[in-house]
């Protein structure tokens, strides 16, 4: 061992050093909860087709230097709102800031929200999609274990809002201008922000809102629907992540770093975990490839999905998270990034679906243990 790496390694038993920055300056990964995503990845494997380009996609335009400060809210429709909505607040303790009879809002502790709104329904599946389950169900009778039926789910996140800062509505418009974006205004008495198309289409949103601005008042609207069971005691703490799926995702996350500042992660050959600033990360990866020994053709146009959202919450301990999901009636597929027994993995969190079938998953992970240890 060289005399530079054995210093690295003595300053990190000493505590001088953190697990995030030695991870750092030997050129690994990022940090530990990064590594639990790539374990995620479609390129685990050395050699595995279309994983060998990881060069990061040039930035789009001049950065903007703005700070993403606050996930003011996404936009999810649904097909029963009020079902989702109580589901929510009573599973992860979601307090309904408004409920009009067609959309409700839901504060997502006081550092995000959640708008739900009604009456979606899911197209049919494609040929594509058909093939892609049949495949999945398959290899489920081949370990053995028994194949679902294929539903798709009566929701879907087709936006979400950023709060930046600093912000001053007329220079954010003309930056936006500046840089080729169409910025459509929507304005609610000291809430301002713009709508913008990201590189695969989707409604981006960029807002004055901070911690300071929003949520000043207790959310206390009368909930529209019965809690559909007990309410826990687990108080959501982190957004652990956004599963993006895109056809060009080195290309989207060159966008949002130089637009809200995101901060790039390891590029794993078919996603990297960009970190949002201090309010959660986002795994933006292309879409699933079914055959693993081929390489996974990208859709012929641009186009974004979330997959599924992470988040981390307070209290966690394995085994009672499990019964408690299960207590009210929920699956509870346990997920630690790769082959590890919950118990022990760094990374530890569950799978589950809500009334409209879409997958939440639920962590362990809060900001100090985003990446292995504070830095």
């Amino acid at each position: 061992m060289s005399d530079d790496l054995s210093m690295l390694f003595e300053k990190f038993d000493r505590g001088q050093l953190s697990r995030r920055n030695l991870m750092k300056a030997l050129g690994v990964a990022v940090a530990l909860r990064p590594a639990a995503a790539l374990a995620q990845g479609q390129c685990g494997k050395p050699g595995t087709p279309g994983c060998d380009d990881k060069t990061p996609a040039k930035l789009p335009f001049e950065p903007t230097g703005w700070r993403t400060v606050l996930l003011d809210h996404f936009t999810c429709r649904v097909h029963d709102y009020k079902k989702e909505a109580a589901y929510y607040n009573a599973l992860m303790n979601w307090n309904i800031r408004s409920d009009n009879g067609k959309e409700a809002m839901l504060d997502i502790g006081d550092w995000g929200g959640l708008l739900l709104k009604g009456g979606y329904t899911a197209p049919p599946p494609t040929a594509a999609e058909k093939a892609r389950f049949a495949q999945f169900q398959e290899r489920a009778r081949k370990e053995g274990r028994k194949p679902r039926a294929y539903t798709p789910p009566n929701a879907t996140f087709d936006n979400f809002c950023w709060g930046i800062e600093p912000w001053n509505a007329r220079t954010v418009e003309a930056d936006l201008r500046k840089r080729g974006l169409s910025p459509v205004a929507e304005n609610h008495g000291e809430f301002e922000s713009f709508h913008v198309k990201d590189p695969e289409g989707f409604d981006l949103q960029i807002s004055n809102g901070n911690r300071q601005n929003r949520r000043r008042t207790p959310a206390h609207a009368q909930e529209s629907a019965p809690a559909p069971f007990a309410h826990t005691n687990w108080k959501t703490v982190w957004l652990d992540h956004i599963s993006y799926q895109v056809s060009d995702y080195k290309k989207t996350v060159a966008f949002y770093q130089a637009l809200l500042g995101w901060k790039p992660g390891v590029d794993e050959g078919s996603q990297n975990q960009v970190e949002a600033g201090d309010i959660g990360d986002l795994i933006i990866r292309r879409g699933y490839r079914i055959d693993p020994k081929k390489p996974m053709a990208p859709p012929p146009a641009p186009h974004a999905t979330i997959g599924h959202i992470a988040f981390g919450i307070q209290p966690f301990d394995p085994d009672q998270v499990k019964a408690e999901l299960e207590k009210r009636g929920l699956s509870a597929s346990a997920d630690t990034g790769g082959p590890d027994d919950i118990h022990t993995a760094f990374y530890k969190s569950y799978h589950t679906t809500t009334p409209n079938g879409f997958d939440l998953q639920i962590s362990a992970t809060t900001k100090a243990t985003r990446s292995g240890q504070p830095t």
